[in-house]
């Protein structure tokens, strides 16, 4: 019976300790590791997608069968776009989360003002992508995606900031076409 006391602790301990040390390593990710997780998305691409004037010339150019076909697979980009942001926001928010702790005041505003502006457009995301899908089955309806678009944006400016703030040498991009 002591034995088995002295085996379960034992193996408690050894359990603690090894999760200790993944849970360290696990924080010691640098910002550089996370920032190569972002995925540079194309702004004008995503614009182009989301053009309300755009979807209005192809309803009056196409057939309306033709036009359900081009639509859904202009929405399947869309959502592609959207998923994207997402991800990237999801780093930023870890990154921004990560600078928080920083001794300049400057450096930790701004790291708080990335956090609250990807966590917003992590929210916005899952709601654009509902509606995107809905939008699939019924190729008709609205699927805005344009405030996805402008928050983006204005995450792409915040990361900058905290990255020059940061490391000026090293610039973070989380798009092209800007």
């Amino acid at each position: 019976m002591t034995l088995a006391i002295i085996l379960v602790v034992a193996a408690a301990l050894a359990l603690i300790f090894i999760l200790s040390i993944t849970v360290s390593r696990s924080l010691q990710v640098s910002n550089t590791s996370l920032a190569e997780r972002i995925q540079p998305l194309d702004v004008e691409a995503f614009r182009n997608l989301t053009d309300v004037a755009e979807d209005a010339y192809l309803r009056r150019r196409l057939r309306p069968a033709d036009f359900r076909s081009v639509r859904r697979e202009r929405l399947r980009a869309m959502a592609a776009y959207v998923q994207v942001a997402g991800r990237n926001a999801t780093v930023l928010v870890r990154i921004g989360q990560s600078a928080l702790a920083a001794n300049d005041s400057e450096t930790a505003a701004a790291a708080q003002q990335l956090v609250e502006q990807a966590l917003l457009l992590r929210r916005n995301a899952t709601f654009a992508l509902l509606r995107i899908y809905l939008a699939l089955a019924w190729p008709n309806s609205d699927s805005d995606a344009r405030l996805i678009l402008h928050r983006y944006e204005q995450l792409n400016g915040s990361a900058m900031l905290l990255g020059r703030l940061q490391n000026p040498a090293m610039p973070v991009r989380i798009s092209v076409g800007l």
